[in-house]
């Protein structure tokens, strides 16, 4: 299995921590900000791409039979010196706590895992959305796997539009002025449809790039998977590394 290590992990000690990255089948652009690029992060990084666990598959099939091939990419990363595991896709949820119990390191499989605490964080009667690369195919199993309500508010983005045709048909383009239109559209509905929204969880790790629009169209908290991914490694740094906080994704 080919492993890929962005500039810091390359560059730091053999027994330094690293973020292990379970990526998906995919050939699309990742551009600076998607977190299944290696050098958006200013921590060390090790990517591994799973044969097979196309977007259809992941996500239209709730990674049906891929389970397997994950665990086995988990332990190559862990092998070669990652310290925790997260995923480039959301809708992994439903491998939280598979992956969690098999892979004996720490597993952030989901940026819906953040719904919960972000919704605490909240005042009375206010609620956290998502906002997902598919509402339709975002179902209650992936919710209640992260330990969010099944009634947790959802908006996506459009099913034929260009960031969803860009993944599904791994185009080699992508237009990020057209699909940060699309997320902050999808921002808008949500909040248009929920008066009670209070904050914004992204789901797809795609977005992040995007991310600084929609905060800045809703006015609102929005946590995306780069902001997990930096709390996430943050436990698993050891004394010796400097990255105090990470930097804005774009």
């Amino acid at each position: 299995m080919e492993i890929i290590s962005n500039s810091h992990a390359s560059n730091a000690p053999a027994d330094v921590p690293r973020l292990g990255i379970l990526m998906l089948d995919t050939r699309f652009p990742r551009i600076a900000g998607d977190l299944g690029n290696p050098e958006t992060f200013p921590f060390p990084v090790l990517i591994a791409r799973i044969a097979g666990a196309t977007p259809e598959r992941v996500v239209d099939r709730k990674a049906e039979g891929l389970l397997e091939p994950f665990v086995q990419g988990g332990a190559a990363l862990i092998h070669a010196g990652a310290a925790g595991i997260a995923t480039t896709c959301g809708f992994l949820s439903v491998f939280q706590g598979p992956l969690a119990k098999r892979l004996g390191v720490p597993v952030a499989a989901s940026s819906l895992l953040m719904i919960p605490l972000v919704e605490r964080l909240l005042p009375a009667g206010r609620r956290a959305g998502v906002i997902t690369f598919s509402k339709s195919l975002l179902t209650t199993e992936h919710l209640l796997a992260a330990g969010a309500a099944a009634d947790t508010p959802v908006e996506g983005v459009p099913p034929d539009g260009t960031l969803a045709t860009v993944i599904r048909r791994g185009e080699q383009t992508l237009d990020a002025r057209l699909v940060e239109a699309e997320v902050v559209d999808a921002g808008k509905r949500l909040a248009a449809a929920r008066p009670d929204l209070g904050a914004v969880v992204v789901e797809c790790t795609n977005m992040p790039p995007y991310t600084n629009a929609l905060r800045a169209a809703l006015r609102l908290p929005v946590y995306d998977g780069y902001d997990f991914f930096c709390w996430f490694f943050a436990g698993l740094r050891s004394s010796e590394q400097r990255w105090t906080a990470c930097p804005p994704s774009r």
